[in-house]
């Protein structure tokens, strides 16, 4: 079973940054592209950012420009960077493959107020 742990959600104002990160194993982030999801209230959950093995990233036309997903092999880490973020961007935060095939974790919850 994969396993991912997020963490790094909260409150934030408008126009704020949060950054999330994604503890998972070696045997995971060295073999597969990553990604972050969301889940806003009553919506679907949806793909926001992506990378893959290479670097290379794909966002959401919903955040790009203003958020950034990083990985960092040392500490099997997969991190979102969130700038200048609105109220839309409130909901619980996932990571999982990219395909969204591993495991679903607790996610983490991220709050923007207006």
């Amino acid at each position: 079973q994969v396993q991912l742990v997020e963490s790094g959600g909260g409150l934030v104002q408008a126009g704020g940054s949060l950054r999330l990160s994604c503890a998972t194993s070696r045997s995971i982030i060295s073999i597969n592209n990553m990604g972050w999801f969301r889940q806003p209230p009553g919506k679907q959950r949806e793909l926001v950012a992506s990378i893959t093995i290479a670097g290379n990233t794909n966002y959401a036309n919903s955040v790009r420009g203003r958020f950034t997903i990083s990985r960092d092999y040392a500490k099997n880490m997969v991190y979102l960077q969130m700038n200048s973020l609105k109220p839309e961007d409130t909901a619980v935060y996932y990571c999982n493959l990219a395909s969204g095939s591993g495991r679903w974790g607790q996610g983490t919850q991220v709050t923007v107020s207006s």
